[in-house]
């Protein structure tokens, strides 16, 4: 049996009439599955608290339906929120600089978020905070670019805020976020 891979092109031309979502790595394309309530509360969380900070400036924050691209065009992503502050990043249908990405982590993502993405991510220039959200328990571990350019890693605690920073250009962008931030209004049934 012969395996055929796709081009990006073909990839992108192929997501702009698919019913679900898929991501490209290298040429392999690997279906999304949905997401349940806690998921979205908490994606929808984090995108509101960046989004109210982001308003009137050249910030843009996005959901898990913004493409993310890497290594020009050899993976795609759909991270489940993102924040960009690069005017140049315009293309319609997937971002290249991100200055912060969030996941949430469930249990079938959970070993790709930390490994693979992480990886891939860790790669991006403009690239400052990346947090792995728990949707099992009230828990975020997150990864921040120093002054120096080398990622730290810590987890959120019940009295921390991450303050998250990102300057582009004419660009710039704080905001804090907190457990209670992310986890309001998440039933823990």
């Amino acid at each position: 049996m012969i395996k055929t891979t796709l081009s990006a092109e073909e990839y992108l031309d192929g997501e702009k009439r698919a019913e679900t979502r898929h991501e490209y790595v290298t040429g392999e394309v690997y279906a999304m599955a949905g997401a349940g309530e806690r998921h979205n509360r908490i994606a929808l969380n984090v995108a509101f608290q960046l989004r109210s900070k982001a308003r009137g400036g050249n910030c843009g924050v996005f959901m898990s339906d913004m493409k993310l691209r890497i290594e020009n065009g050899e993976r795609f992503y759909y991270p489940d929120v993102m924040l960009v502050c690069n005017e140049n990043d315009d293309h319609s249908h997937y971002k290249d600089a991100p200055c912060l990405i969030a996941e949430v982590l469930s249990p079938s993502t959970e070993a790709v978020d930390r490994r693979e993405k992480w990886l891939a991510y860790s790669e991006l220039d403009s690239l400052h905070y990346y947090l792995l959200i728990s949707a099992d328990r009230k828990h975020v571990d997150y990864y921040q670019r120093d002054e120096e350019g080398a990622w730290q890693v810590s987890a959120l605690s019940s009295m921390d805020t991450i303050l998250v920073q990102c300057e582009d250009g004419t660009s710039h962008f704080s905001a804090g976020l907190c457990l209670d931030d992310i986890y309001e209004d998440v039933t823990w049934r």
